[in-house]
């Protein structure tokens, strides 16, 4: 974590960010149907960083991607999406060759659902520390990353650079653990460099099976939230608990028909720091997060599946209101 004292707050409610991750293609089926029985696909922008990214421009701040992409269609269709939800890709930069933008292709369903990720040679693991030279971090707020950005070098290595700058910079980090066993090496090289990644972060946010892969679940979390950091456990159902300032907050989920389970924490987070920004009191925020990630997981897509102020206020104000498993 920073040497430098940071107003969380106050930089948070600055609301532009800068997030550092993949951008790739979603594939997935029509409502309830399997992948061996669709005829057709849908389309749609993917990768954890640019769903945070879309979902924070989509309910009203600012954002930048830090990424590579492929130098070919599909790199084009991710930077093409990018600029249509308002996410500045001044900071994406192509790479030629062998490497490829990821693609995940996944059912629109939640019982038995199937997801495939590829990952083999993957553009964004090309960023190297020349692309965060690049960055002015003082046109930013905070910087945000998720976990698969740390699985392979030069990618990882260009990662706690910009966390490095990030702090010299004045600006908090906030870190979701998102943990996918699929890019890694090995489990003991992702626990040691998480686990990192986790000290050198402002807010934490993760699931229960993330905190207890970095040690022992919400022990980890409230040990982690002791040096002055946001930490948010995820428990899916049963909701969440909030370790900030020696307080901790539970709060429930915002029960919907779920169409798929992807994209709910993506959306979370970025309904949590806009909500912030907006001047919401924690609590009220880390609710609103849960209601932007119902939002998101009842409808098709991921980046497109995300609301907008509107929406989530209508949802808000139709919704029996929030409930723990």
């Amino acid at each position: 974590m920073s040497q430098t004292k940071i107003d969380l707050w106050a930089a948070i409610k600055r609301n532009r960010h800068l997030v550092v991750g993949r951008a790739g293609i979603d594939l997935f089926t029509d409502p309830g149907v399997a992948l061996e029985d669709a005829q057709t696909v849908n389309l749609g922008l993917g990768g954890s960083a640019a769903n945070i990214a879309a979902g924070i421009c989509k309910l009203g701040g600012k954002a930048s991607l830090l990424t590579c992409v492929s130098d070919d269609g599909i790199g084009s269709y991710c930077l093409d999406q990018l600029v249509g939800y308002g996410v500045g890709a001044e900071y994406v930069r192509a790479v030629a060759g062998e490497n490829r933008n990821s693609l995940a292709l996944y059912e629109s369903r939640v019982e038995g659902h199937r997801s495939v990720i590829y990952r083999n040679g993957a553009a964004d693991f090309q960023m190297d520390q020349s692309d965060v030279q690049r960055v002015d971090f003082d046109r930013f707020s905070g910087l945000i990353t998720a976990g698969t950005v740390f699985a392979a070098e030069p990618s990882r290595s260009a990662a706690f650079h910009a966390m490095e700058r990030a702090h010299q910079a004045g600006l908090p980090v906030i870190f979701d653990i998102d943990y996918r066993p699929y890019s890694w090496p090995s489990a003991e090289m992702a626990s040691r460099v998480l686990s990192r990644a986790a000290e050198q972060s402002d807010v934490i946010v993760g699931n229960d099976e993330e905190f207890a892969f970095l040690g022992d679940g919400l022990s980890s979390a409230r040990g982690l939230a002791r040096n002055e950091r946001l930490v948010v456990y995820k428990m899916g159902p049963k909701g969440a608990v909030t370790f900030w300032q020696g307080e901790e907050i539970r709060t429930g989920i915002y029960a919907v028909e779920a169409m798929k389970p992807t994209g709910a924490g993506d959306s979370f987070l970025a309904g949590l720091l806009t909500s912030i920004a907006d001047g919401h009191a924690l609590k009220s925020a880390i609710l609103r997060g849960s209601a932007c990630a119902s939002i998101t997981v009842s409808r098709p897509g991921c980046a497109p599946a995300m609301p907008t102020p509107q929406e989530l206020a209508a949802f808000l104000s139709t919704h029996p209101g929030p409930q723990t498993g």
